[in-house]
């Protein structure tokens, strides 16, 4: 469940339509590299006492690391707050300048049909959005994460493939906003309830194209051909009645050093994917965690879940917006050129205002997700089987993630639960001893 052009696409996240994000390179070898070894603390091979395991497994990271992957997600603390401010500032810029206003303007002399022209407005305001949010766009998604280590892939395809995104960025933007001043024109008392179903309709309909339609535009899918790999995927995917037939490997070593997996898709379009970096640096042990925890996510209809959570959360929101927007109106909508809600000029003040809500919703929308990542481990262990694996591969993750955060920063910062929490139900798994698969069962008495 994953992002395209970051901040290019700002609108996109205020309005639900995620895409997910990825890039090109020359192609490698994506063929799996020799299986690396699965090293277990000492303290961990027998688990007696859990915290003193989970410290053992914490302890085996060099201190340089540690500190490395600590400023690298610190700094992402800072970086939500500048995104906000830059919204922010883009929106109250188009609005006090009354560029918003001119291109309804321009839309408007143009035709005189109103869905034209939300489309005629829609494009210009993207791209001067997309342009406005660049420095700070590449900053993030690009310099940062080869100062950090992280990226493989030079500028310009990183850059060709924010072109790619910003494209899908204007089709489907320009279609949401489409709907969403049609339904402020012709239900002007009850937009807010209408305007939700919309956001709950594009989400739905976002998960359904992308693994189909959007994924395979950044990164190449091909069936992974080995049974060592595949197999045991395919068993734990037949176990828990995921209707698929194949597992497919994508190059993300193109674009990057960190290991990802995904189950996703409905109505016949599910798909089981892992990244080649994935396989060429974890254990056998580590894929089948890492799967059933993608797994759990299918199974445990956390897409779903998600979705009617932000429903929820876009209620309140058009409720808050529909009160402050018409405040702000009144009050400033003259200087600014708005007439109102239904007014496409209006658009960067449903932004500023959706902008702050969410900012102030972080910690919300972060508990409500690592909720959710939670539930996910908790059936990836008990599916794999494989809590060595399930602690080894958090550390993995805890090379851009912090693996040992305090309570309160946890809390308001993590959407997945920390390394450390990871590794501590791992070795909780491990020490209450639960039988194999193979252990025989008492059988049934007889009728």
């Amino acid at each position: 469940m994953r992002r395209i052009m970051k901040r290019a696409t700002i609108f996109l996240y205020l309005f639900a339509a995620t895409l997910a994000s990825a890039s090109t390179t020359p192609a490698q070898d994506s063929s799996p590299s020799p299986a690396p070894t699965l090293n277990v603390p000492t303290e961990a091979v027998n688990v007696v006492d859990p915290a003193a395991a989970t410290r053992s497994w914490l302890a085996s990271v060099p201190a340089d690391k540690r500190a490395k992957s600590d400023a690298y997600f610190e700094g992402g603390y800072w970086l939500i707050l500048w995104d906000f401010l830059l919204s922010a500032a883009i929106s109250i810029f188009l609005l006090q300048s009354r560029i918003s206003a001119r291109l309804r303007d321009f839309a408007e002399r143009i035709t005189r049909f109103k869905a034209l022209q939300v489309v005629l407005y829609a494009i210009p305001f993207i791209l001067i959005t997309a342009v406005l949010s660049f420095p700070l766009a590449a900053y993030e998604g690009f310099f940062r994460e080869h100062q950090y280590g992280m990226a493989t892939q030079t500028f310009l395809p990183w850059f060709s493939e924010q072109l790619i995104a910003l494209v899908i960025t204007l089709i489907g933007l320009s279609i949401f906003l489409v709907i969403l001043y049609a339904i402020f024109r012709r239900a002007p008392n009850s937009w807010v309830l209408w305007g939700t179903a919309v956001v709950v309709a594009f989400s739905i309909f976002g998960a359904f194209i992308y693994p189909v339609f959007i994924a395979p535009l950044f990164n190449t899918y091909k069936p992974i051909s080995d049974p060592s790999i595949r197999d045991p995927i395919l068993a734990m995917a037949r176990a828990n009645e995921i209707p698929v037939a194949q597992v497919y490997e994508f190059d993300a070593s193109r674009q990057t050093k960190r290991i990802s997996a995904n189950v996703a898709g409905f109505f016949g379009t599910t798909r089981v994917a892992l990244n080649d970096n994935l396989l060429k640096r974890c254990t056998l042990p580590e894929i089948r965690q890492v799967m059933g925890h993608e797994m759990g996510h299918y199974v445990l209809n956390h897409s779903m879940k998600l979705i009617m959570f932000s429903a929820i959360t876009f209620f309140i929101g058009l409720l808050i917006t529909r009160s402050a927007f018409d405040k702000a109106v009144q009050r400033w909508g003259s200087n600014w050129g708005v007439r109102g809600i239904a007014d496409p000029a209006g658009l960067p003040l449903l932004a500023l205002i959706f902008g702050a809500y969410f900012f102030l919703l972080t910690p919300i929308n972060n508990s409500g997700t690592r909720t959710i990542e939670r539930e996910a481990d908790a059936f990836g262990v008990n599916t794999s089987r494989e809590p060595d694996g399930f602690a080894a591969v958090s550390l993995k993750l805890g090379e851009y993630r912090k693996l040992d955060p305090g309570k309160w920063e946890e809390i308001i910062f993590f959407d997945h639960p920390s390394g450390r929490a990871r590794i501590r139900m791992a070795m909780d798994w491990k020490a209450a001893h639960l039988p194999a698969g193979n252990t025989p069962a008492n059988p049934l008495p007889a009728p």
